[in-house]
């Protein structure tokens, strides 16, 4: 991946996140975005992308949470106050994960 790619992926994955604050259920969430299929697949590839950014913060903050004796629910709790759009657009989206599994299977 190029330079110009990884700023173009960042750049949709902002311009999605501030929609997403807006309204994370927004059909026209993932519109108008050139590069979308090019650079994720799609919606579903931006999706899981988004997934993994969540998971992998929730881990990091898991793991500093241990040593600070905090509780896993508190973490998650801190987290969604960090990144309420991430975790809005995620929580919307949910049924998109659910229906690709079990289309999957």
């Amino acid at each position: 991946m190029s330079w110009k790619d990884h700023h173009l992926r960042s750049a949709i994955v902002q311009t999605v996140l501030d929609r997403a604050a807006a309204d994370p259920a927004d059909p026209e969430l993932f519109a108008d975005l050139p590069d979308l299929d090019r650079l994720f697949g799609g919606p579903e590839g931006l999706l899981t992308h988004l997934r993994y950014r969540w998971n992998n913060h929730l881990a990091a903050k898991t793991d500093q949470a241990m040593t600070e004796g905090k509780s896993v629910a508190d973490v998650h709790l801190e987290l969604c106050a960090e990144q309420p759009a991430l975790r809005a657009l995620l929580d919307a989206h949910l049924h998109t994960r659910d229906a690709a599994s079990a289309m999957a299977r």
